[in-house]
């Protein structure tokens, strides 16, 4: 009689106990040598048995319909099949005779009735097992995520540490680096990509750089905010965050109307892609012409008729540095300004502990109501898919009430920061920078468009009122108390 050596190893992590393939052989060749039997060919095969469709074993059972073969020798019935359809394959065979015997070194077989049934009892066992496996395994990870805890390897600026994510300290940095640039609104995800990997931010396992994707995937990766998303559920993760939510919507909003602007290989224009036409609304391109840097709009829309309209490059950074004089703040205010910030932040810290303490209640009634809300998934009262909707929209109210509990003294920050950016501007203005110029107008403006060769300035709601009411110098700032500036900033 011919046999078919059938062995196989799992890459399931059920198998770990299992032999390997190469020890599978030795013990079955072994085996097969004392019991005189005849091997015409070995099938081996790295896949799991517990779902139908390895092709190396229906290979085996095809050629034993033809005949080729009449019985199989392996290790274990497990070996054959764990699952239903592959051991009703198997029996199925044998009690059509294609199948007259099967050899295990660990489990002896007759091809009778009682046989056959206790065959069955055998496949049956090893699918009891494999499906039990199953539900452990999953109820496991169920219990993992309803902890917070992650299932899965954390993203890049983490890391798995004995069943728990750390934040990684040398990699965190850069990713949170990466928020910052891309919220600037200056670059495309390519030159993110281009800039990561100069600071050293490689892919996790392959320590490759970056590819658009990565760069993509981690920018719109809800990890970083402290959640995670498993089987299409948020849940409020146990890892700490890098990243707050105030930065991470600002670099969706940018992702979404990003565009990708196109660079001259040959020359450099300081301006291009800067300023948008304002009569109809694209991009101010640049050329090169007698040596001279001229800006017009790129007419890639409709005819415009500023498209014929040429300013040099000279003329347009002299209206640049007159447009930061206007926001500049000489040394005497800044100073004054400054002190009365700090006597506010004395009386804001009262406020604060307020604050705070109205917020722990607050999060602790939300707490409250993502507990009943479970109940109610649990008792059947509402479906998954509501639960699913009320948590988002609970958990998103939780981080709501800590980002306000945190901001409190956000328009302290703000107004600190704009009068910082107004004492800067005399100093930027001054120098013969164009590059820093054109950064620093972009921190301080909303919208840039260029007509008829002049520059049409939108200031940001701090800027404006000062650009505006720039004639009364001093006096803007010092009639005006800081806690009624914070309605502005």
């Amino acid at each position: 009689m011919k046999y078919f050596l059938y062995a196989r190893k799992s890459t399931d992590t059920e198998d770990k106990q299992i032999l390997s393939i190469q020890s599978q052989l030795t013990e079955v060749k072994e085996f097969a040598k004392k019991q005189d039997v005849e091997i015409i060919q070995v099938f081996q095969e790295a896949r799991t048995a517990k779902s139908p469709g390895r092709p190396i074993f229906n290979e085996m059972i095809k050629r034993i319909e033809k005949g080729e073969a009449s019985g199989i020798i392996t290790w274990h019935p497990d070996r054959l099949a764990r699952n239903s359809i592959d051991g009703g394959k198997i029996i199925y065979l044998v009690d059509t005779g294609k199948i007259v015997d099967l050899r295990f070194p660990t489990y002896r077989f007759d091809n009778s009735a009682q046989g056959k049934f206790m065959l069955n009892i055998i496949f049956g066992q090893s699918k009891y097992y494999i499906d039990n496996l199953s539900e452990n395994t999953k109820r496991g990870l169920r219990e993992k995520v309803r902890l917070g805890e992650y299932p899965a390897f954390a993203p890049i600026g983490y890391l798995n540490d004995r069943g728990k994510i750390n934040v990684d300290p040398a990699t965190s940095p850069l990713v949170q680096r990466l928020y910052a640039l891309c919220a600037e609104g200056r670059y495309t995800v390519d030159e993110l990509r281009k800039l990561a990997t100069a600071s050293g931010l490689v892919s996790k396992r392959a320590k490759r750089p970056l590819s658009y994707s990565n760069v993509h995937r981690i920018l719109t990766n809800q990890f970083y905010l402290g959640l995670f998303v498993y089987k299409g559920e948020i849940f409020q993760g146990s890892h700490p965050p890098i990243i707050n939510k105030e930065l991470f919507n600002k670099v969706q909003e940018i992702l979404k109307l990003r565009s990708r602007p196109s660079y001259d290989r040959k020359h450099y224009f300081v301006f291009r892609g800067f300023v948008r036409c304002a009569e109809c609304g694209c991009q101010i391109t640049a050329e090169v012409q007698k040596g001279h840097h001229y800006y017009h709009c790129s007419k890639k829309r409709d005819p415009c008729q500023q498209s014929s309209v040429f300013i040099r490059e000279e003329n347009l950074a002299q209206q640049v540095k007159e447009a930061i004089e206007k926001v500049a703040l000489d040394d005497n205010a800044y100073t004054w300004m400054v002190k009365e910030l700090e006597r506010e932040r004395a009386l804001l810290t009262a406020e604060k502990v307020h604050n705070r303490i109205s917020g722990e209640v607050r999060t602790q009634e939300v707490d409250e109501q993502l507990k009943r809300l479970l109940d109610m998934s649990v008792k059947g009262i509402i479906s998954d898919e509501e639960y699913r909707e009320k948590k988002a929209e609970l958990l998103n109210r939780k981080f709501d009430i800590s980002e306000k509990g945190d901001s409190n003294g956000d328009w302290l920050e703000h107004l600190k920061n704009f009068l910082t950016l107004a004492h800067q501007a005399s100093y930027i203005a001054a120098e013969a920078n164009p590059d820093a110029q054109r950064d620093f107008l972009q921190k301080i403006v909303s919208n840039l468009k260029l007509f008829n060769r002049t520059l049409i300035i939108s200031y940001t709601s701090d800027f404006k009122f000062m650009a505006e009411n720039h004639h009364l110098e001093m006096g803007w700032v010092t009639g005006i108390e800081p806690a009624t500036f914070r309605a502005t900033v």
